[in-house]
């Protein structure tokens, strides 16, 4: 990818998925949540992925570390590991991609607890910047990356809460000696709190499951850019959910999902909210922004609730919805389809997700892919695949092979 660095920006916007700020929303009313590190709130794995960004209350699986950690202290294997990669806005560039490892073990002797870890690593591929004059200066790799370690235990039969510990790097900064500018990386800390609660009511003469499941990521330290000079808010995230499956025949399953996600940061105030013909009004504007740039992450959590200029309407907006449905046949193939909704003025990103797994013993394979409501979306097209290896599988066909 070849830009000079005052196109970073655009680029980035892209990430977030603002690109899709299109002529429908009006400028008075179209003011997206704020939010350093983007790269983390992009779902890592294809089956969340396929049912439009979903997995709070879904059942456990290997990546359950970016929806909900504390699913894994109800997980059926012992351990397993897997590997995603999505290519990112490939309508817009070749280069730009996320690299996903997550893991967990079970430990103890009670089937109740477990411990799990995950890295991530988010490309911004190869950029080349420039002067004023056009002429090339440098190339520079801008990435960001998270790894993080859990820990989740049963607290009942029928609940469970985690926790997770994160690291978060990003370097998006470059070196400039003839403009005589100088960036550097970001680092920051954060953590989640998580609960899962699963039950199996009997419906007619079925047995079927019903789950629901909740998550606060990315509470932490703010990153600050520049050194220190342009702080800004990690995405944390409030994510509640509700899943339930019932039996269609022997072997079929079919399983209902619905997720809902508010970030939990305070919105940057929009000068069009004061009366900027008055210095009074300007004044005004002024000791918000201040106030925006000065608070602290924590106060942000709270501040973020009313704190929409547009009311109880406008708090109702930064809700995003998730809807999606999965059927597996003897839980070894797996067919889902699934949509995300987010509101026109928060950022207008809607697409149906797709996406079918196939699992043996040992290694399971999904992939998925994103068709946008809108064709000029850069987010259109996306796949993802992930690769999963059982532990409890491979256990087994080695024993099979010494036997």
């Amino acid at each position: 990818m070849k830009l000079k660095h005052t196109a970073i920006i655009s680029v980035l916007l892209g990430v977030c998925g603002l690109a899709a700020l299109t002529a429908r929303a009006q400028k008075n009313e179209f003011n997206p949540i704020e939010t350093g590190v983007t790269s983390l709130s992009i779902a890592p794995d294809a089956r969340g992925a396929s049912m439009g960004d979903l997995g709070v209350a879904s059942d456990p699986d290997v990546n359950s570390q970016y929806w909900n950690p504390s699913k894994y202290a109800f997980a059926y294997s012992t351990a397993a590991v897997s590997l995603s990669y999505t290519p990112w806005l490939r309508k817009l560039v070749s280069d730009i991609f996320l690299a996903n490892v997550a893991g967990y073990w079970k430990i103890g002797s009670g089937d109740n607890q477990a411990l799990s870890a995950s890295l991530r690593y988010f490309s911004l591929g190869e950029v080349n910047t420039s002067d004023y004059g056009g002429t090339a200066t440098s190339t520079i790799n801008p990435y960001e990356m998270a790894f993080d370690l859990g820990y989740s235990r049963k607290l009942s039969e029928k609940f469970s809460m985690g926790v997770v510990f994160r690291y978060i790097y990003s370097d998006l900064g470059f070196s400039d000696s003839y403009a005589g500018e100088q960036t550097s990386g970001a680092s920051a800390f954060s953590a989640d709190i998580s609960g899962y609660f699963t039950t199996y009511p009997v419906i007619g003469r079925n047995e079927c499951q019903w789950s629901w499941g909740w998550n606060i990521s990315n509470i932490g330290t703010k990153v600050s850019y520049n050194n220190g000079e342009d702080p800004a808010f990690l995405p944390t995230n409030l994510r509640l959910g509700t899943s339930f499956t019932f039996p269609l025949a022997d072997y079929h399953n079919l399983s209902l999902n619905l997720d809902m996600n508010k970030l939990l940061v305070p919105a940057r105030p929009r000068e069009s909210d004061y009366d900027t013909s008055t210095t009074e009004g300007q004044q005004e504007y002024l000791d918000a922004l201040e106030e925006w740039e000065n608070m602290s992450s924590f106060t942000g959590i709270f501040k973020s609730f009313g704190d929409a200029p547009g009311g109880f309407k406008e708090e109702l907006r930064e809700i995003t919805w998730s809807f999606g449905a999965e059927y597996s046949y003897n839980q070894q193939f797996f067919l889902r389809a699934g949509y995300f909704y987010e509101n026109q003025y928060k950022g207008n990103r809607q697409y149906f997700g797709f996406g079918a797994g196939f699992s043996l013993n040992v290694v399971r394979l999904d992939a998925s892919y994103m068709l946008a409501t809108a064709q000029s979306s850069p987010l259109d097209q996306t796949l993802r695949f992930t690769l999963t290896f059982d532990m409890d599988g491979l256990k087994d066909l080695l024993g099979k092979r010494k036997k």
